[in-house]
């Protein structure tokens, strides 16, 4: 991980193992199994991150993924941790992995499909995409397979796409200003119910703009 090829295309994962990344918080799991990064949920946990040892400021970011129905995942970028220092209402413990995250998931209620929209993982903002564009439902997202997923950070611009089609084209130079770098990582969210839900990931690579 970390040389970029002719095209300046850098290879997150090398398909075989997890060099390069690290777990933070929660105690869901995080194996290589069959070519992809497979997260499988523990009861109770917290949100976990598989995250990228490397950071990145301006950058186009590509991923495949599948998640497992109810639940949801996302995609951390220009993520860091919170700082020892760090005090606010939420009460977020120093340590805890914070920036901007591409939603996944299968459906919000309602039929509703909100892959691709943007939140402010333990921001203080909550979501950063509007109400209005969280409730403009797509078909793009493929339930029982891969999609292909798309990220392009600059400055405090952000656009994603879900197998080629743009969501989400916003600036916050609010989010920009807190986090204008970072790391990636592979977000699986926290649950109380016994049933384990599976997510995986593939072909993971970045391009430095």
């Amino acid at each position: 991980m970390g040389i970029p090829n002719s095209e300046g295309w850098i290879e997150l994962f090398d398909g075989d193992t997890l060099d390069g990344w690290v777990h933070m918080n929660g105690s869901h799991s995080y194996t290589v199994e069959n070519g992809a990064i497979v997260g499988r949920t523990v009861a109770g946990s917290q949100n976990s991150f598989l995250c990228s040892l490397q950071e990145f400021d301006d950058f186009e970011f590509e991923v495949e993924t599948t998640v497992d129905d109810i639940t949801n995942q996302g995609i951390q970028f220009r993520s860091s941790v919170r700082p020892v220092t760090e005090r606010d209402n939420h009460n977020w413990r120093a340590g805890r992995v914070w920036g901007p995250q591409l939603e996944i998931r299968r459906n919000m209620g309602a039929g509703k499909i909100t892959t691709g929209v943007l939140y402010g993982e333990a921001l203080g903002t909550g979501w950063l995409s509007t109400e209005e564009k969280k409730a403009d439902s797509h078909d793009f997202f493929i339930s029982e397979g891969w999609n292909k997923l798309r990220i392009v950070a600059e400055g405090p611009r952000m656009r994603t796409w879900v197998n080629g089609h743009l969501i989400e084209d916003m600036i916050r130079e609010d989010v920009y200003k807190t986090h204008p770098k970072g790391f990636i990582g592979l977000q699986i969210h926290g649950i109380d119910g016994e049933r384990q839900f599976v997510m995986k990931w593939r072909n993971i690579r970045i391009r430095e703009l």
